[in-house]
């Protein structure tokens, strides 16, 4: 009996394990199907954020190109590789007047940002410009192509970023619907931004806000549509508080020496216009002096200078020519030569002057010779000045990296110039705008013939040796001195100049944002 109930028990368990082994090997199947499916899962979340990813970057490659190529100073910028591509200096860019640097793939492909028909129209310019009465993207828009289809970057066994096109346009406070400084409701003036008071405004002060929107396309459908609006922030200087300006210290005096035989050699704080009529203020010294004379009297230096002003230039007093913001003629003090009190205390050190010269350097428009300053240095003739293009209404920021020397140059400049060197003035020549003698710290001259002037501001200081080691401790003396039969008119102080002179840092990222799409 015991017998045949164990054979029982053992026949209903007959098969059990055969389920428990089914039972596991579904579970088994189970496991790997959610582990293929999870696997799938990330590698196609991966792939969504490598395009993700790719689209952005490619969109801010564009941003930044653009961004680039607006510096002048740049070897790729638009005015080098597309003169006419941007509007003339002191033109704004209008709200409706976008213009586009297109980037095709290298098979050949349409990009036409401006034709509804393209595959790469774009749409968001009606969109964002409904606002602006009669504002539509003209067709054809003005349009350059970009670095990756110039050589030699088209050259490249590999393709650039995949952004289709880059628009560049002004825009204004209904464009923006923001209503910008002054705060006096939303018009349709173009917006400039005031570096100074780091703030947007419609009043026409500071440089124009520019709005730069990037499309980036990849093969697989992947897009992204990005934007900054920039404007450029202008860069510090010191402070013009005299017609001319000259550094020294104790043991380090300034020589200033006026041209013997010239009765007419003037140097005028008096404030004038840039068509050289007086303003009605007198708000600058004809010849400031600056420097840390702390433990030690200025009043030696200033005499030193006025010694260089003659009294009998063919028979004429010279000194009452120097007049400005002290005491006028016939009071009995001219010339109007003193020290400036109010000069900042931070910017009387050579490193603190170097500092800004560096600046301008970085951002300057044009640098003769493109090459870092050597020693001895190189000497850059007024000829290479002739090309530039300056004008009244395109000033420039232009850095020589060595000594300057303008004999027989009978051009007229415009905007700021830098000298690291040595400046050889001809009164021939005329300079409208900012001179600053930086470095050496010298002005002198060969040549003698006509009677042009500089309108501005004349601003020299010795910061480095003549080896171009930098100076230490206080700053050095700055040598202004002409022969005796230099004519030439002098030095006239123009606000209106020192301000259209003014330079300014490359564009300045002022927002950025993806645009929906």
């Amino acid at each position: 009996m015991g017998a045949r109930r164990t054979i029982r028990k053992r026949r209903r368990e007959t098969g059990i394990a055969l389920l428990i082994a089914i039972f596991i090997l579904l579970l088994i199947g189970v496991v790997a199907i959610a582990l293929i499916v999870s696997s799938g899962t990330e590698t196609a979340l991966a792939g969504n954020y490598r395009s993700s990813t790719g689209v952005y970057y490619a969109a801010v490659a564009g941003l930044e190109e653009a961004r680039a190529r607006l510096r002048s100073n740049n070897p790729n910028s638009f005015n080098n590789t597309a003169p006419g591509f941007l509007p003339p200096t002191g033109t704004p860019l209008a709200v409706c007047a976008p213009i586009y640097v297109i980037n095709p793939n290298p098979v050949g492909e349409t990009v036409a940002p401006w034709d509804p028909g393209n595959v790469y129209y774009d749409s968001e310019f009606n969109k964002e410009f409904v606002a602006v009465p009669s504002c539509t993207l003209p067709s054809p828009s003005p349009s350059t192509v970009s670095i990756w289809n110039r050589s030699p970057l088209n050259g490249l066994p590999f393709p650039g970023p995949p952004y289709k096109w880059v628009r560049i346009n002004g825009v204004s406070e209904q464009s923006l619907n923001l209503d910008t400084y002054p705060y006096n409701g939303i018009d349709s003036n173009l917006i400039y931004y005031d570096g100074a008071q780091q703030r947007l405004n419609d009043q026409g002060t500071g440089s124009q806000v520019l709005e730069i929107t990037a499309l980036a396309f990849l093969p697989n459908g992947s897009q992204k549509l990005l934007q900054y609006l920039v404007g450029r922030s202008p860069i510090a200087l010191p402070p013009f508080l005299g017609a001319l300006t000259l550094s020294g210290s104790p043991n380090n005096s300034p020589t200033f020496q006026a041209p013997l035989n010239n009765a007419v050699y003037a140097v005028k704080g008096n404030d004038q216009d840039c068509n050289g009529n007086p303003t009605g203020v007198l708000n600058a010294a004809a010849i400031g002096l600056f420097g840390d004379y702390g433990g030690g009297s200025y009043n030696s230096d200033l005499n030193s200078i006025v010694s260089g002003i003659p009294t009998n230039a063919s028979g004429t007093n010279t000194r009452p020519n120097y007049t400005g913001s002290g005491p006028a003629p016939p009071t009995p003090n001219p010339p109007d030569v003193e020290y400036l009190t109010a000069f900042p205390a931070n910017l009387q050190s050579p490193g603190q002057l170097d500092a800004i010269a560096q600046a301008i350097i970085q951002n300057a428009d044009v640098t003769i010779p493109s090459d870092p300053t050597t020693y001895p240095l190189p000497t850059v003739y007024g000829s290479s000045l002739t090309s530039l293009g300056m004008s009244s209404t395109n000033p420039l920021t232009v850095v020589v990296n060595g000594n300057l020397d303008v004999t027989n140059w009978t051009g007229t400049g415009y905007g700021l110039l830098l000298v690291t060197g040595t400046f050889t003035y001809d009164p021939a020549t005329t300079w409208n705008g900012i001179v600053l003698v930086i470095g050496q710290g010298v002005i002198n001259n060969r040549d003698h013939g006509q009677y042009q002037q500089m309108n501005g501001a004349v601003f020299v200081a010795k910061t480095r040796d003549t080896n171009g080691i930098l100076l230490t401790g206080r700053i050095g003396g700055a040598s202004v001195s002409f022969d005796a039969p230099m004519q030439g008119n002098g030095v006239r102080y123009s606000s209106c100049w020192i301000q259209k002179s003014q330079p300014t840092s490359g564009y300045k990222i002022l927002s950025f944002h993806e645009i929906a799409q």
